[in-house]
């Protein structure tokens, strides 16, 4: 293929020749990486918004004879991360034949289950509702996508009379209609109307473009979503404001954010009275512009348009009547005064589903509001874990540019609430959501792990990453954190954890850090102690200064890092744990060590008393006590190791195994025991246990606690 320049204003043209040269005759590899392009820009789909297909002619496993097949993004797919696994691959000639038994729209749910019964690739994803909408469409290609741009005209209330004038009879129209069945009829219907289309809008829900090759599906998709854009862009500010002006402004960047990590723990507080929530918190400039607008009561209360947003989202925001600039500093009296903004919230949603359910509806699902908007500050969104969180967001900005667009060039339409109540408790959408797997012990969890970029801190932080928490991992070492960085970020991707500096004898790094761990999680439930130094040395060569360090270090960074810690359990009124890496020196005498075992014991005694004063609040405190933990850990580096054996009176080289020697069960004790000892207390499974700890030391008499 020769090179193709193409420059688009408004949307981002990725198709790269070299690699579709490698690709060239292998259609489903086309079709997936012209997906994964795709949904690479956010303003072209949104996450698991959309499908994508092509059509192949196969060798039948049965007949020998070549059948034409349609490969099409399956049920929950995502098009911008779509391999192969994600595709249903189907039977064209079976799928069409399907016609002869549809009974009708009452009937469309029954037909999901007839799609497996055409499948040719036994290997399929299970085929989404979407997929007859692919198949009564000949070519080769289709794009079916949710852009702002194309979703602003068709939510709009003159959507019809826009995309006929706008695209010269180019672009059909389908008025909104739940995807299912029929509506895969009404498509081929609309083709056969209009002959020489080169795409469909769908009224209210998005848009279907095709073309013979990938490449001319791809640039025709990208064609039909810049005029659409260039058509809202010459129209914001002519006519009339967008959304009305602005009402009030902004707090400056700064003051937005640590106002947000104020009240993000309240929130999730709120938000997570029948269900651990996960927040995420944006002030990007689509929200502002919204939220700071006069049009915001009046169109936020519409609820959205395309399914896929308040499948996301709930059918409306909760805005937060409460000033930009307001004093957080009393959270009680905040708490309080938002708390009859969410009771209102939920009797709203109660209602809703009271007015709108069926005789065969699933039961009434947690009413507190996902996304919550606060004029002047930002966003926020409440989810079962981080990446939900974050994509209802990011769909709520979305529907944010639709309702921009569509106000710009008519006036915005939204969905019928008793259509949005019937895809929102879809019995198909249920059957989905029973299909989950069961979550992980940590799932919902956010955790804040010191020292742990690298040794016993980084297992504790993989660990509960592994069990579903979201974890903050936080280092004074820079560089132990960047690696720590990448390598998680491979193994678990960038919604699963948070990288932040501390320092935790630095009351502003702290301060920082707990700023970072809100707007980015909305709060925390476990705090892990593990920051720590060692010093080696006889009681005379101790110095002033060692004492102070250590202090400093493990007892006040652990009274500091707890404080702050249990002020946002307590904002959040939801309990939490508290865990201490302590050491079996805070039990057992050991030579050349006493500021170091005096430091140890003081943190077990602190966490004692804190676990006494903070159960009343639900919290937790409990201690693990390792001991000759080597692998991977700073404790060995300053000359602690060389110490260590001298007061042992053992050669370096032999200073694990004497460890692992002196024990009951003979055992080197490894970052990954203490990580399990850790969870345990999270888990779960402890649930009634504070005031307790636990000894990872493969076995020391003189370390048993009686």
């Amino acid at each position: 293929m020769s090179q193709v320049t193409k420059n688009f204003k408004h949307v981002n043209y990725l198709w790269d020749d070299q690699i579709a040269a490698k690709l060239e005759g292998k259609e489903v590899d086309l079709l997936i990486y012209r997906s994964n392009i795709l949904g690479a820009d956010l303003r072209i789909t949104n996450y698991g918004g959309g499908n994508t297909s092509c059509k192949t002619f196969e060798k039948d496993p049965l007949t020998g004879k070549q059948v034409e097949v349609m490969w099409v993004k399956g049920s929950g797919g995502d098009i911008g991360t779509l391999k192969k696994s994600g595709l249903a691959g189907l039977y064209v000639e079976k799928l069409r034949a399907l016609e002869g038994i549809y009974r009708g729209l009452e009937f469309e749910d029954e037909m999901v289950e007839l799609f497996n019964h055409c499948i040719y690739d036994l290997k399929s994803k299970a085929p989404s509702i979407d997929t007859p909408l692919h198949a009564y469409l000949p070519f080769r290609h289709i794009d079916h996508l949710h852009p702002d741009a194309a979703i602003a005209i068709a939510a709009s209330k003159e959507g019809e009379r826009i995309t006929k004038e706008l695209w010269n009879g180019q672009i059909a129209w389908v008025p909104w209609q739940r995807p299912g069945f029929d509506l895969g009829l009404q498509l081929r219907d609309s083709l056969n109307a209009n002959p020489g289309i080169r795409g469909i809008m769908l009224g209210g829900h998005g848009l279907f473009t095709w073309g013979d090759t990938a490449y001319e599906c791809y640039i025709n998709s990208l064609e039909v979503i810049e005029m659409a854009s260039e058509f809202l862009a010459e129209n914001y500010g002519e006519k009339k404001p967008v959304f009305g002006g602005v009402k009030i402004e902004s707090l400056p960047a700064e003051k937005r954010k640590s106002q947000a990590a104020s009240l993000a723990p309240i929130l999730r507080g709120l938000a997570s009275s029948e269900n651990l929530m996960v927040g995420t918190f944006t002030d990007a400039p689509e929200v502002l512009q919204f939220a700071n607008s006069h049009d915001l009561t009046k169109l936020a209360p519409m609820g959205t348009s395309c399914p896929d947003h308040f499948l996301r989202t709930k059918i409306s925001p909760l805005v937060l009547d409460l000033p930009a600039d307001q004093d957080l500093s009393n959270r009680e009296a905040i708490k309080e005064r938002i708390s009859s903004a969410f009771a209102t919230y939920r009797e709203m949603y109660a209602n809703y589903y009271q007015k709108h359910k069926r005789s065969n509806s699933p039961a009434m699902r947690d009413p507190n509001p996902v996304v919550i908007i606060w004029p002047g500050v930002g966003m926020f969104s409440y989810a079962k874990n981080k990446q939900t969180s974050r994509v209802a967001s990011e769909f709520y900005i979305n529907a944010i540019n639709v309702m921009r667009g569509a106000e710009a060039v008519s006036e915005y339409v939204s969905l019928p609430l008793q259509e949005a109540f019937d895809i929102e408790y879809w019995l198909l959408e249920e059957a989905k959501l029973q299909r989950m797997p069961k979550e992980q012990a940590l799932s919902r969890k956010i955790a804040l792990v010191t020292g742990s970029g690298g040794g016993i801190g980084k297992a504790i932080a993989e660990k509960y990453m592994q069990e579903g928490a979201c974890v903050v991992v936080t280092d004074i070492d820079a560089s132990r954190l960047k690696q720590t960085e990448e390598e998680f970020t491979a193994k678990y991707g960038k919604d699963a954890f948070l990288v932040v500096e501390l320092n935790v004898t630095d009351t502003k790094s702290l301060a920082q850090a707990i700023q970072a761990t809100c707007l980015k999680f909305g709060g925390v439930d476990i705090i892990v102690n593990n920051a720590g130094i060692s010093i080696s040395r006889t009681f005379e060569e101790h110095t002033d200064q060692d004492w102070a360090r250590l202090n400093d270090i493990l007892v006040m960074g652990q009274y500091h890092v707890s404080k702050a810690g249990v002020e946002l359990m307590k904002a959040q009124g939801l309990g939490g744990d508290i865990v201490n890496i302590v050491s079996k020196n805070a039990l057992v005498a050991g030579p050349k060590n006493v500021a170091y075992g005096t430091a140890k014991a003081a943190q077990l005694h602190m966490s004692r008393l804190m676990a006494a004063e903070l159960a009343e609040d639900k919290i937790r405190v409990n201690v693990v006590n390792p001991d000759a933990v080597i692998e991977n850990s700073n404790i060995w580096e300053g000359g602690w190791a060389e110490n260590r054996a001298k007061a042992y009176g053992v050669e370096l080289k032999d200073l694990p195994k004497y460890y692992a020697n002196r024990t009951l069960l003979k055992e080197s004790v490894k970052t990954t025991d203490i990580a399990e000892a850790a969870f345990l207390f999270v888990s779960g499974q402890l649930s009634k246990s504070t005031g307790n700890m636990l000894n990872v030391d493969g076995g020391l008499a003189a370390a048993f606690p009686r």
